[in-house]
This record gives structure tokens, sequence and C-alpha cells, in this order.
């Protein structure tokens, strides 16, 4: 599914937030990956998959 021709426009305090997490996002995939390296759990998993999922949100604008 393609972008829309005419997307409506975000209100300023949304890609301020956006702007944030997407700044944010990174060293915490980091911090978890190394986390889940030294002591592996069912919780770390789910955790790291829940932070790349949102970096791929983030990353590829799909909100």
């Amino acid at each position: 599914m393609g972008k829309r021709l005419f997307p409506k426009p975000k209100p300023p305090w949304w890609r301020k937030c956006r702007c944030y997490m997407q700044t944010i996002i990174l060293p915490l995939c980091i911090f978890q990956t190394i986390r889940l390296l030294l002591i592996p759990s069912t919780l770390d998993v789910l955790i790291l998959g829940f932070l790349v999922g949102v970096a791929c949100v983030l990353y590829f604008e799909w909100v």
C-alpha cells in the first residue's frame, strides 16, 4: 500500500515526539541487545523485538 497523494499534516507536537523517539530508540536497541547477549531470557527477546519493531516503524515513517 503506497503513501497517500495528499496526506493529512501531522501536528507539530507529534513530529517533535517522533523526532525524540527516533533519537532514543537506537541506543535502547543496542543496550537491550547487549543485555540479551549477557543474560538471555524470554522477556529480553520480546522487549528487543518490540524495540526493533518500533525502530522500523519510525525509520520507514509508517506512522
